[in-house]
């Protein structure tokens, strides 16, 4: 009986292989569905050893999947068993072409050419894709194969698509003859779903994302179950900033096709959408099934630090290994990104690696700065936790230098305090100069001193600047006017002028009574201690009054009210 059992699935498993023909197969290589296409041409060469289109289009499955080297196997396979196939040869160019053996692929190009003797259109169309699908790109070269291949069988929907993709690679900027061979081959071929995507994808390049989720829609009524439909509908939802629509079509897509290869780009996918938890999800799932790829670790290096300290603890140090496997697999010849070195920069920090952080978010910018400038705060963001806040204001004026438009209130508001603080440290170096002098009995006005209290009233002016932009920019957030008061506090330790008094006044005005006792108490008790001085200093007692009862009642132990109440009381204590 467990004899039977077993037989009767491979015996029906069998017919239903044989029953998908080539063309049956190559439609699931159009729909992404690799893996099971693999399958079928497996079967379908043990079945027909010889014929070598079947062997191309193994070789096709792999290489639209991005496995080079695999597809490259089938393509000399297919030479190997049918010397006189032309595709295997274009196959074979192609893989020369991602190497860069421009010379060779041409050869091989040459072979095939020979061997289809003008006879074959199928030929013609696969020469003319191989010269768009790398980076050695030959439009003109493309355009004359896929005319030719026209000309043998006009009424050959597939011939337009490929016409199309050359059109618009070889320009660009121009969809208008693109678009009409789009159109021809879907008025060859109504029920074309892939004539549909290439004008949806017209249209998202040109950033009509309306007409292309149309056009996308289109293919899906067509063919419901044609994947890259669902993957272009999801990204250009992506696009147009609706994330939970683009993630619904990624699940559609995952239906369709759920492999390791679809799991990664959806992983991608939910990176792309901030959605840095799930995309973790997927990518330890992922690692479970044995997936490798040195993309797989770099996002979930980039995931890692934007979840840091939010639901895994360890996500910094996870993060961490993941970009340092990224690093190792890809080796020293590899084309890095910026972001590559600014998150492993920002991993390091995290981890306390200061100095090692540093030096990669510096080869980040070395890469690219102009497009990057929040990569500037970043670095001054690291400068401030260590209280460098010289190297923190030179990172700001980088930034500045390059485009001051691209300054934020946040960036002002940590320049403001970089400047503040670089303030306070020479200031106090001056103070500890002045008691050393005093007790050597030295005047204590040398010019060193008069220096230091030089720049430090320079760097106190140069808060307060920062913090003025700050409050043209968010006008509206106290915090901005709280640090104006407290920097212009020094500019007049004596109160001579009052220079606080206008922006500790707006602070409070911004500040709602039931926000006192909240995140802004510390600012509130500052502000109002400075009123009960100036109240005390222009004998207004109902004023002086006023505010130090509102700090006794924020703060009951705040010494300097308890001084106002009880001044004697208070001394005795001390």
């Amino acid at each position: 009986m467990k004899k039977i059992i077993f037989v009767l699935p491979v015996f029906l498993t069998s017919f239903s292989l044989m029953s998908q023909t080539l063309k049956e197969i190559v439609s699931k290589t159009d729909n992404e569905n690799f893996d099971a296409a693999a399958i079928n041409f497996r079967t379908l060469i043990t079945l027909e050893p010889n014929k070598g289109e079947n062997y191309f289009f193994f070789g096709e499955n792999y290489f639209n999947k991005g496995d080079i080297d695999s597809a490259n196997y089938f393509y000399l396979k297919g030479l190997e068993f049918n010397a006189t196939c032309p595709l295997n040869y274009v196959g074979i160019g192609k893989v020369l072409l991602v190497k860069n053996n421009l010379e060779e692929a041409q050869a091989q190009f040459f072979k095939g050419k020979t061997l289809a003797a003008n006879k074959n259109a199928e030929f013609l169309r696969r020469n003319a894709e191989a010269w768009l699908v790398t980076n050695n790109k030959n439009t003109d070269e493309a355009i004359v194969l896929i005319n030719a291949a026209i000309k043998m069988e006009p009424k050959t929907s597939e011939n337009y698509i490929i016409l199309g993709d050359a059109l618009l690679e070889k320009n660009p900027a121009n969809g208008s003859e693109p678009i009409k061979s789009y159109n021809k081959a879907t008025e060859l071929n109504p029920k074309s779903a892939k004539g549909r995507l290439r004008i949806g994808k017209l249209f998202q390049r040109g950033r009509n994302y309306p007409l292309a989720i149309e056009k996308y829609k289109e293919a899906i009524a067509l063919e419901p179950t044609f994947a890259p439909a669902y993957r272009e509908l999801a990204e250009v939802y992506s696009l147009y900033a609706k994330h939970a629509s683009a993630i619904e079509n990624w699940k559609k897509y995952l239906e369709l096709n759920n492999n390791d290869d679809a799991r990664y780009r959806f992983m991608s996918a939910l990176y792309s959408n901030k959605q840095y938890q799930d995309a973790i999800t997927e990518y330890e799932a992922l690692k479970k099934q044995g997936y490798k790829s040195l993309f797989l670790e770099r996002l979930a290096g980039y995931s890692y630090y934007e979840i840091g300290n939010k639901n895994d603890a360890d996500a910094y140090n996870k993060g961490l290994k993941a970009l340092d496997s990224f690093f190792d697999q890809a080796g020293n010849g590899f084309k890095y990104l910026h972001n590559d070195y600014k998150y492993k920069g920002l991993l390091l920090c995290r981890l306390g690696k200061d100095t090692l952080g540093i030096l990669e978010l510096e080869k980040a910018l070395a890469i690219d700065s102009i497009k990057n400038l929040e990569t500037f705060s970043e670095l001054a963001s690291v400068f401030m936790k260590m209280k460098s806040y010289d190297k923190a204001i030179i990172s700001f004026n980088r930034k500045i230098q390059i485009n001051d438009k691209a300054i934020s209130a946040n960036d002002y508001f940590a320049l403001g305090k970089a400047h503040f603080f670089s303030g306070i440290n020479i200031q106090k170096e001056s103070n500890d100069l002045k008691e050393v002098l005093i007790k050597k009995k030295k005047p204590a006005d040398s010019p060193e001193i008069k220096l230091k209290e030089s720049s430090a009233v320079t760097f106190f002016v140069n808060a307060d600047s920062a913090f003025s932009r700050l409050t043209q920019i968010s006008p509206s957030w106290p915090i901005g006017y709280f640090w104006r008061g407290r920097a212009n506090s020094y500019l007049d330790p004596k109160n001579e002028k009052w220079l606080a008094k206008p922006h500790y006044e707006k602070l409070l005005g911004l500040i709602k009574p039931e926000e006192r006792k909240g995140s802004y108490k510390s600012n509130v008790i500052e502000a109002l201690e400075y009123f009960g001085d100036y109240y005390v200093n222009v004998k207004d007692k109902i004023k002086a009054d006023e505010n130090w009862t509102a700090i006794k009642e924020l703060d009951p132990t705040n010494e300097k009210a308890k001084f106002y109440f009880a001044p004697l009381k208070t001394k005795g204590k001390n």
